[in-house]
């Protein structure tokens, strides 16, 4: 392995962070010398961001940790054109109440990882609108439009990939790398930032900005992408199948999200503890190692750290005794998602998608008929059933998720 300079590359490879460096003896010897301002950019499509982002954000507490300065980017400007990486259709375009809202929303979650102020090394968040809002459209292409080429632009996949499925791509969303890589020359500018970081479907948009800010400015910056992090089994980070981990306890409660780490596959166990907690590595070398049930307590530790991490120590101490009385002692938990039923009766297949176990009663029904539906601790084979509620019940979805149905006022 190559030895770095720098605490910045030494503990990004460590820890399994890097896929592509544009300079990485640059960046290095430049990590080493000084102080780096580097960002990373999310678009503000929701009020949370989700599991899928979190690489993004550790990217950012790792390079605060190391010493240098991350440059959080809200895409207020570019979230009113929209990303098309990864997408087959136009994503609905929000207006500007809504994306203020979904910035401030989001915010909250980086004031978890990240130290914001005006210290050297403190993060701050800034919003491309700030400079996008204001261009002038003829001096926009006459001045940065020149230095891109339709040939090019056609090989990058975000674009590449959505013709060739033959989904439609608009000339607003074709403008998007090309409006990111401004974003990096404008950063450049406005806080010296050196660096841009993201995931690997971006390496092109971050290409075209070091190479944009090279050619106008005649100054050296750098660009890094993480990997696209996969589970074991092949499926994407971030999704499970009631739908996406987000990271506000508003969108998913506290048990729900400890419980997608304590699920975690035995051979990700080491990957994830090295990505998304602080624990350091050598003690994650020993976890990894653990075979039988103390794997088990592994993926429970990586659940109370990566929980304590995004919501608070309180919140995953709070999640894992949940987990205990409900898996240990058979008992409810306070913690686990709630469904207050009005009318004092509900059908399970209703009970089981209000629970948010199932998209559809279509699911619901065939999770019934698969014997995957319990009401405390019986399995149900009659999706007909209908349940009165006069006390709190529990209500599961296999082995895994459990919530209760409480009855109303």
């Amino acid at each position: 392995m190559t030895e770095h300079k720098s605490d910045l590359l030494t503990s990004l490879f460590a820890r399994g962070y890097i896929h592509q460096v544009t300079d990485a003896a640059g960046l290095d010897a430049l990590a080493s010398e000084q102080v780096i301002p580097a960002y990373v950019g999310f678009d503000a499509t929701a009020s949370s961001l989700h599991v899928g982002n979190l690489v993004s954000v550790m990217l950012l507490r790792r390079l605060q940790q190391a010493g240098h300065k991350p440059i959080v980017l809200m895409g207020g400007g570019t979230t009113k054109v929209g990303d098309p990486s990864g997408k087959d259709e136009i994503r609905k375009l929000l207006d500007d109440d809504g994306i203020a809202a979904n910035i401030a929303s989001i915010r909250r979650i980086f004031e978890r990882f990240l130290t914001f102020g005006d210290g050297p090394t403190d993060a701050i968040l800034v919003n491309n609108a700030d400079w996008l809002d204001k261009l002038e459209y003829i001096p926009f292409l006459r001045d940065v439009g020149r230095h891109f080429t339709i040939n090019r632009m056609l090989t990058f996949d975000s674009v590449k990939l959505r013709l060739d499925r033959e989904q439609p791509l608009t000339f607003l969303e074709f403008n998007y790398m090309i409006l990111q890589a401004y974003d990096f020359l404008e950063l450049s500018r406005r806080s010296k930032c050196r660096l841009q970081m993201g995931g690997s479907d971006q390496w092109g948009n971050i290409v075209n900005g070091v190479e944009l800010t090279r050619r106008i400015d005649s100054e050296e910056v750098f660009g890094v992408t993480t990997p696209l992090i996969t589970k074991a089994d092949g499926s994407k980070m971030g999704k499970s199948v009631n739908g996406a981990i987000w990271l506000h306890e508003d969108q998913l409660s506290h048990y729900e999200y400890w419980q997608f780490w304590r699920n975690t596959d035995d051979r990700d166990v080491g990957r994830f503890l090295r990505l998304f907690t602080d624990l350091p590595l050598d003690e994650i070398t020993r976890l990894e190692g653990l075979e039988g049930a103390g794997i088990n307590e592994a993926k429970k530790i990586l659940a109370d750290e990566a929980t304590a991490l995004c919501r608070g120590r309180a919140a995953a101490e709070e999640a894992a005794e949940t987990a205990r009385r409900t898996f240990e002692e058979g008992g409810a938990g306070d913690a686990l998602p709630t469904f207050v039923v009005e009318g004092g009766s509900i059908t399970i297949v209703d009970a089981l998608v209000n629970l948010g176990f199932c998209a559809s009663k279509g699911e619901a029904r065939r999770l019934i008929k698969g014997g995957g539906a319990r009401v405390d601790n019986e399995k149900v084979d009659d999706e007909a059933q209908l349940l009165t509620i006069s006390a709190p019940v529990r209500v599961s979805a296999g082995k895994k998720h459990h919530g209760i149905l409480t009855p109303g006022s």
